[in-house]
């Protein structure tokens, strides 16, 4: 079974063809996201990706068919539907708000305890951004009909059938309960109760293609759409159809979002960015995250490799770059971040090394901290830094696979349009390289007790 799929990330936009059977793409267009800054605040280029994905889809279909249409897209997102089109623009969640308005949101959020949604900044917590529009925007928001999260707006445009996610709705929006799947507090509290789109699983049946769109794709007949899911569930689903709990998934891109599947759901901790993600099949999963690829792009310019002089250089002189690059996130939000004990500048490939060592300490304390155990499973750009890999199998002292070949949020859409078995989902590869020195032992305690020092800087 051939299945498109719509991959909505943070930095770029893809529309992949997924052969579900192989476990593998096909063939993939991609773009990169613009957030726009015309209009009442910074929003993404919604009517330019979607336009982007019919012309995708088109030439797809005449390269390669597909039976089905599945939808995979960030977090944080949710678009105001007025009668026939947004009511307000769709926001960037990093635009941050002015104090009124965020002091009047943490004012009204429910705790921790029941949305195990932590605190975030700006409007990462979708929850914030519907509070924004509603107070700075009263005359727009009031021509607001119907709401739904970001993965199902595509869906919406395709189909005309508007829902949300329960994987979308849990991913840290503060409107929902993931212990008990349902609608917490705020909802009322925003007075949108009576807007929000019907709840779906991600693989219910959204609908089909309109004639509409059906012809600009050059279809013979209407495809069905699949409701969609949260981009970090979608690398999770394949491994919860083919693994037995414990073990944990590190989603990368350009946030790190990692997976305690059998993990401790009771000792998360909002001030360092945990919390319950909703899986697929609508259960709690306890969570963590860390800008990580925004991190390592802004630490490397893109530049660098692993090289055996580098390496022994950031190990054997005991260069640490510390939390957190991009502060207010992570499991260090407030730590001042910098580079320790280099004599001299670092070169590109220091660099690199001592980038994929910080990604790799930063991805066990995420581990640590959600009671995370068993195997490692890596999905994403991540795979391919063979440096990162071989570090965190060695900081945490357990199996760690790199699920290479496809991306994970393509084909763990691509499996909501289909009924495969567990066994038929291809399997990742296990890690063999080695090339860190014995020393690393020791400059993996030193970076532990060095960001456990740090000063927090939200209290000076």
């Amino acid at each position: 079974m051939k299945v498109a799929v719509l991959d909505v990330g943070k930095t770029n936009v893809k529309a992949v063809i997924v052969d579900v059977a192989a476990g593998r793409e096909l063939a993939a267009r991609t773009k990169p996201n613009k957030v726009l800054t015309d209009g009442p605040y910074p929003h993404f280029d919604v009517d330019g990706i979607f336009g982007f994905f019919i012309e995708s889809l088109r030439e797809l279909h005449a390269e390669h068919g597909f039976e089905a249409i599945s939808i995979t897209a960030h977090g944080a997102s949710g678009a105001l539907l007025g009668e026939d089109d947004l009511a307000l623009p769709v926001l960037d969640y990093e635009f941050r708000y002015p104090a009124e308005i965020e002091e009047a949101y943490d004012a009204m959020r429910p705790p921790f305890s029941e949305t195990f949604s932590p605190r975030l900044p700006g409007g990462l917590n979708l929850g914030a951004q519907f509070h924004y529009q509603r107070r700075a925007f009263p005359e727009a928001f009031r021509q607001v009909r119907t709401i739904v999260t970001y993965p199902q707006y595509w869906g919406w445009r395709l189909t005309g059938v508007a829902a949300t996610d329960v994987t979308s709705l849990g991913c840290h929006t503060d409107l929902w309960l993931p212990r008990v799947g349902m609608f917490s507090s705020l909802v009322e509290r925003l007075g949108i109760a009576g807007k929000l789109a019907q709840v779906k699983k991600p693989a219910d049946l959204l609908g089909h293609v309109t004639g509409e769109i059906a012809r600009a794709l050059g279809l013979n007949k209407p495809v069905p759409v699949y409701c969609g899911i949260h981009d970090s569930n979608a690398s999770l689903l394949p491994h919860l159809l083919q693994r037995e709990a414990p073990f944990a998934v590190v989603s990368t891109g350009t946030w790190v979002v990692l997976f305690a599947v059998g993990g401790d759901l009771d000792h998360l901790d909002p001030a360092r960015d945990t919390l319950a993600n909703v899986d697929a099949l609508g259960r709690a999963v306890p969570s963590a995250r860390f800008m990580g690829g925004r991190e390592f792009e802004m630490l490397t310019g893109g530049q660098g490799k692993a090289t055996a002089e580098a390496i022994e250089r950031v190990v054997g002189e005991g260069i640490h770059l510390t939390p957190s690059a991009m502060p207010g996130c992570g499991p260090y939000p407030h730590a001042e971040h910098r580079i320790m004990n280099a004599q001299g500048s670092l070169n590109a490939d220091e660099t690199y090394v001592a980038a994929s060592l910080y990604c790799a300490f930063m991805t066990k304390t995420c581990l640590d901290l959600t009671g995370a155990s068993g195997p490692v499973v890596v999905e994403g750009p991540f795979t391919r830094n063979t440096l990162y890999i071989e570090a965190l199998e060695r900081a945490t002292g357990r199996p760690v696979i790199a699920a290479t070949g496809s991306t994970g949020t393509s084909v763990g859409a691509a499996l909501l349009a289909s009924n495969l078995s567990a066994s038929q989902v291809a399997q990742a590869d296990a890690f063999t390289t080695s090339t860190l020195p014995d020393e690393f032992q020791r400059y993996c305690t030193e970076w532990g007790r060095l960001a456990r020092s740090l000063p927090d800087m939200s209290a000076l």
